[in-house]
Order: structure tokens, then C-alpha cells, then sequence
């Protein structure tokens, strides 16, 4: 295993992408308490502000789509909190429904924030990382990059892309004293997941995925799935004939993204559908 320079999260910088609320807010809190200074980026700059109020941590504005932006960001988190030490790539977003009724604008913008949001992030925070000979960057892909689900098809495209970058990104910069990993969330219980009955996946709540990531500092752990079973699962499923493993789905229902929405899950498909047709105009 690759010895990589220790870091001291005591006083260290930890940005983290879409922090206003979930998996992120929960990771700036958990970062605070171990005497960090956080940069919350959020494209939702009020929820960015009341997490950076909470915590102590600074609010910045964020559209992780756009690499200007993200450079803006972190210009600004350096400015305020000191060269960067740990950069959380956890902005995402998780459409569903039948790959061929999903719009040109919600695809695009799966791609881009799932994907090129983690692309940009670690392009722009590498060469200070590079610079000091140390870093550490956490993409919370999910289970999602490893476990085909029906209904979720450009989510998964999103998912399996972030698991392999990060992966080969690895292999990379391990020399230079840079760590790369990659979380794997199953169902996570926030909006992202709302109205979305995933069992028997298990949904877990964002603060047991925030204590995984902080704990990457710690172990540099290559991937860490979130139970630790389901990494397992995953790995056996892709061991077991087709027929079987359709068999299985088949009886834990695995088909249930594709049914119809509940009111919870139509207002968050409602909400993002609003926020890609505001990005195409």
C-alpha cells in the first residue's frame, strides 16, 4: 500500500462541493468538529450561508457545471481558509425514470454536475496539490457505479464514469503524495432519494456517508462503500449469471425506479427539470 504524507484534519482546509444541505452539510459538521477550516460551496448560496453559520465554516457560491465558477470558489475558500489540503467532490444529482423518456436537458445535466463537476474540481485543485507534495480529494460516487439499476440508466452512466476516474486518477498521483477515493453510497436518505423505494438497498442517513468520508483522510482508502456489505453485494452480483441475477431482481422487485412517482419524488424530478431548462436557456 502506497504510504501517503499524513494529514492533520486539526487546522487543515477541507472545501466541499453542493455543502447547503445532505451528505455535504453533514461532512462540513463533521469536519469542524475535528478543528478544520471548511469552504462550503453550494449553488444555493442562503443554504450555503446557514451551514457556514452552523459550523463556523465560509459560504461560497458554486456551479460546479462551470469551471470558472469553481475556480472562483476556490480562489475564494484559499483566500479565506489557506492553501487546500482535502477537496469533497459531493455535488450530484438523481433523475429517474425509462432512459428513453428522460429529456436531452436532464441527461446533460446529470453528466455535467455528477461527472464534469468531480472533472473540474480535481483539475483545478491538483496543481496546489501537486505543488506541496500532498492532498487528499473524496468523490462520493455511489453504489450506482458499480450496480445497474433500471430507471436510473444516466445516473449510472454518471456513477460508473466517477468510479472509474477515480480509480485511474489514483494510479496517477499516488507518487506525488495524492490520494484519491472514492465513497459508495447505497440510498441515502435526503432529497436525492426522495420518494424512491430502493429495497431492499438499504437508505442510510447522510451523517453515517459523512463519517465514511472523514474517515478517508484517515485510512486513504482507494473505495468505501456505505454499509460495507453492499461493496460486496455489488462485486458478487457481477460474478453471477445473467439468468440468476435477473431471477433476483425479479424477486426484491428491482425495477421500481421506472413506476410511477410519488408526490415527493414528482416535486424533486419537477424541481430539477426546472433547474436544467433555466441552465439550457
Amino acid at each position: 500500500m502506497t504510504r501517503y504524507p499524513v494529514i492533520n484534519l486539526s487546522g487543515a482546509h477541507v472545501a466541499i462541493t453542493g455543502a447547503g444541505q445532505g451528505i455535504g452539510r453533514m461532512t462540513a459538521q463533521l469536519m469542524a468538529a475535528k478543528g478544520t477550516r471548511v469552504s462550503i460551496g453550494d449553488i444555493d448560496v442562503t443554504s450555503a450561508k446557514r451551514a457556514a453559520t452552523e459550523i463556523g465554516g465560509t459560504a461560497h457560491h458554486l456551479d460546479v457545471t462551470d469551471p470558472v465558477s469553481f475556480a472562483t470558489f476556490l480562489a475564494e475558500a484559499t483566500e479565506a481558509n489557506g492553501p487546500l489540503t482535502v477537496l469533497v467532490n459531493n455535488a450530484g444529482i438523481m433523475p429517474n425514470g425509462a432512459f428513453h423518456d428522460l429529456s436531452d436537458e436532464i441527461n446533460r445535466a446529470t453528466m455535467d454536475i455528477n461527472l464534469f463537476g468531480v472533472i473540474h474540481g480535481m483539475r483545478l485543485a491538483l496543481p496546489g496539490m501537486l505543488e506541496r507534495g500532498r492532498g487528499h480529494i473524496v468523490n462520493v460516487a455511489s453504489l450506482a457505479g458499480k450496480f445497474p439499476v433500471p430507471g436510473l440508466a444516466i445516473y449510472n452512466a454518471s456513477k460508473f464514469a466517477v468510479v472509474g476516474l477515480t480509480a485511474a486518477t489514483r494510479l496517477e498521483y499516488a507518487k506525488n503524495g495524492i490520494s484519491v477515493t472514492a465513497v459508495l453510497p447505497s440510498a441515502v436518505d435526503t432529497a436525492l432519494s426522495s420518494g424512491l423505494d430502493m429495497r431492499p438497498i438499504p437508505k442510510v442517513k447522510p451523517e453515517r456517508i459523512a463519517g465514511a468520508v472523514v474517515d478517508t483522510v484517515r485510512t486513504r482508502a482507494a473505495e468505501v462503500a456505505v454499509p460495507g456489505y453492499v461493496g460486496g453485494l455489488a462485486t458478487l452480483s457481477n460474478l453471477l449469471p445473467e439468468p440468476a441475477l435477473n431471477a433476483v431482481r425479479k424477486l426484491v422487485r428491482g425495477d421500481r425506479a421506472l413506476r410511477p412517482d410519488t408526490p415527493s419524488r414528482a416535486d424533486y424530478r419537477a424541481r430539477l427539470n426546472q433547474h436544467a431548462n433555466r441552465e439550457e436557456a
